[in-house]
């Protein structure tokens, strides 16, 4: 008999986790892009392919049940999934969801796709897209010839359905990209975009592989976080539309975090029917397989043994790095995201990867 999901959220509480919340559903591994920083090792070839749209409604349905409200759908690239707008829609018809987002390169999106999007609900649809340079240069050097100028085709498309105001662009921060983020910013303003979110580069997968890619330099985040203190139109159009984690750790320094972990609020769901507790901890030890095969329910129970002992490691991580001993950011930091550092070094008590720039934002005082 399929477990109660009632009882299952319970369980979860005695574990000492949070109940799900927002779920990353990937649909499909397949991509027409073969980005040398994906660090999920997508591309034109990857072996899953698409998740059939009943298993993928399956399980957003039985993650509902567990009190989930959030979801993520990405790839690969989903507009690659032959399904990809039924399963949306059903995404924004489901009355559990209070939250839907489209994850997408914005290069095979089309004016009819566009303005098919445009009906869809205005209140729980957002759309975020790829962009990861201010300038075709730093963008293709990472996603290929032409993709900067079709990704913008995309975009346009959207805009001209008046979507702009649902439309988020996410940007992979490094080393060659990170100093156009306000000029990106800039641009994105002037075409009535709500928002710019980043993130740093993970070397893993693909990413893992070259030496050609890194990672920003201390002095860069000093440098983003100096612009926010002493430019006053910089600072107005931050608070206005971004989210860069260096004015985020500098604004937040002199908070204490009581828990750093999200310990499966925002479990990952790959397209192969993989769990994990989190898209940023891809660890195999800690996930668990045949979600397409089973109520979502059952396949959290079966993993609870194992991902309660996230919580346990995550506390012992604290007192543990020698990194965070003398920090000025140890209140606020807390050891960082133990699964970016599983990520890169493959171990859980390992220091995150970020150590170095965290410590040069904090030093601002």
């Amino acid at each position: 008999m399929p477990a109660n999901p009632e009882k299952v959220i319970q369980s979860i509480r005695d574990a000492e986790l949070q109940p799900p919340e927002m779920l990353t559903l990937m649909i499909t591994d397949r991509c027409n892009l073969q980005c040398r920083h994906c660090w999920l090792d997508c591309g034109p070839d990857s072996p899953a392919g698409p998740m059939p749209a009943n298993i993928v409604c399956d399980i957003i349905d039985g993650f509902t049940r567990l009190g989930g409200t959030g979801l993520s759908l990405t790839g690969g690239e989903v507009l690659t999934h032959p399904d990809w707008f039924e399963i949306l829609v059903f995404a924004c018809e489901h009355p559990g969801l209070k939250e839907v987002c489209l994850q997408t390169n914005a290069m095979l999106m089309t004016r009819q796709a566009a303005a098919e999007l445009s009906k869809l609900s205005s209140t729980k649809l957002s759309i975020q897209i790829s962009l990861d340079g201010a300038s075709e240069k730093s963008h293709d050097l990472i996603r290929g010839k032409e993709s900067f100028n079709r990704a913008l085709r995309g975009l346009d498309c959207l805009l001209d359905a008046e979507m702009g105001p649902q439309i988020r662009v996410a940007f992979t921060e490094m080393a060659h990209n990170f100093d156009g983020i306000p000029h990106l910013m800039k641009k994105l303003e002037t075409f009535g975009i709500r928002q710019l979110v980043s993130s740093t580069l993970v070397k893993d997968g693909r990413a893992g592989r070259t030496n050609r890619l890194a990672l920003p330099t201390p002095d860069q985040y000093t440098e983003m976080v100096n612009l926010y203190r002493s430019d006053a139109a910089f600072r107005s159009l931050y608070d206005k539309m971004g989210s860069i984690s260096a004015i985020e750790w500098y604004k937040g320094r002199s908070t204490s975090a009581t828990q750093v972990c999200s310990c499966i609020k925002t479990p990952f769901i790959n397209a192969g029917g993989r769990m994990y507790p989190c898209v940023m901890l891809s660890a195999e030890k800690y996930s668990v397989g045949g979600v397409h095969q089973r109520p979502m329910a059952d396949a959290v129970l079966a993993a609870l043994p194992l991902w309660a002992q996230l919580p346990v490691i995550e506390r012992k991580r604290r007192e543990a790095l020698e990194n965070c001993k003398g920090c000025p950011g140890k209140a606020h930091c807390q050891g960082g995201c133990m699964g970016r550092a599983y990520a890169v070094c493959g171990d859980l008590m390992s220091a995150e990867d970020r150590c170095a720039l965290r410590r040069a934002v904090y030093q601002l005082g």
